[in-house]
């Protein structure tokens, strides 16, 4: 079993339960924080000190506060500590119910666990602390009935690199420049406007603002 843990989560009760559940697996050392800033801190601190976490168990929606954040929700943490820990095993511990949200995160391959904070959520959770220990993935029945609907579509990493982009102003010239730079590809202006006007299709946009808009309110981007 897992011997080193790190828990973010904001919500006192629910990171005791958490405890718990960690605790009758008898593992050895767990630690908690309320900030992904903080948790993505303390995993790169302990990596540098040649003692990394094992598993990272992470809600996704974190309430700010006074502090200035660099690093606002679970995604955004679990996306940087896999970009330089990419052996660090990850379980979502979350309320979130939205099937695009769920789909392209499960899908994304940063994941080993998606567990659904609910009646049965500390049941399940300690089993998907134990398959991914085992190198097996885990996702609440339910929340795996919701990806699997036909009518639920997700987004690659270059498409949310790309619509992310959009959202923020820059123009196709600017993306271009910025995915040569970065070596992201495709990076050429031509296939930047053909994906633009596949995404159109596909959700039925009529405009690139109109997709904005409609990725935005799937919380797609």
């Amino acid at each position: 079993m897992y011997e080193k843990v790190l828990v973010a989560e904001d919500i006192d009760s629910i990171s005791m339960g958490v405890d718990t559940i960690l605790k009758k697996l008898r593992i050895k050392e767990i630690q908690h924080t309320s900030y992904c800033d903080d948790a993505y801190l303390k995993a790169k601190r302990a990596q540098q000190d040649g003692s990394p976490y094992q598993l990272l168990i992470s809600d996704l929606s974190f309430k700010p506060d006074y502090r200035e954040a660099k690093l606002s929700s679970g995604q955004e943490l679990i996306a940087a500590l896999k970009k330089e820990q990419p052996n660090l095993k990850v379980i979502v511990y979350s309320i979130e119910d939205h099937p695009q949200v769920i789909k392209s995160l499960w899908k994304s391959g940063l994941i080993n666990g998606f567990v659904a904070k609910d009646r049965k959520g500390l049941e399940e959770l300690k089993a998907a602390i134990t398959n991914s220990y085992n190198n097996d993935a885990y996702i609440s029945p339910q929340l795996a009935m919701l990806i699997n609907q036909k009518n639920v579509m997700s987004l690659g990493d270059f498409e949310i690199q790309l619509m992310t982009s959009l959202a923020n102003g820059h123009t196709q010239d600017e993306i271009e420049r910025h995915f040569k730079a970065n070596g992201i590809s495709p990076s050429s202006k031509s296939s930047i406007e053909k994906r633009i006007k596949e995404l159109k299709e596909d959700f039925q946009a009529n405009t690139t603002a109109h997709l904005v808009s409609i990725l935005k309110d799937l919380r797609l981007i």
